[in-house]
């Protein structure tokens, strides 16, 4: 039972941290991410707290949500603190814009590649 119940608890952690990448990117980005990415993690969230619901009690099920969400946004938090003492604002801005282009060209490749 414990490893069922870690089992949905790291489910809601993933799914949730998919949600709340989206919010890192630029605008634009930030669309294609949360019209290919971000909807498909909010119904896998959604299915894991239907799934937490169904085999374990509601309290439970509350508290595993609610330590998904708490634990992503201090990782959230924490991470970008760090990243931005170590590596200052500029050149994270930078590996982000990277990070934002390849993204791009990942989707791009993959559209083209699947009407092949």
């Amino acid at each position: 039972m414990i490893i069922k119940y870690l089992s949905f608890v790291i489910g809601l952690i993933w799914s949730y941290s998919l949600i709340k990448t989206h919010s890192i990117f630029n605008k634009k980005t930030a669309l294609i991410f949360k019209l290919l990415i971000s909807k498909v993690s909010w119904l896998t969230f959604i299915a894991g707290c239907y799934f937490g619901y169904k085999n374990f009690s509601i309290k439970a099920t509350l508290i595993g949500i609610g330590t998904a969400v708490v634990l992503v946004h201090l990782g959230f938090h924490f991470l970008g603190s760090y990243l931005r003492t170590k590596l200052g604002e500029e050149s994270l801005n930078k590996i982000k814009t990277f990070f934002e282009y390849a993204l791009i060209a990942l989707i791009v490749y993959f559209v083209f590649n699947w009407f092949q």
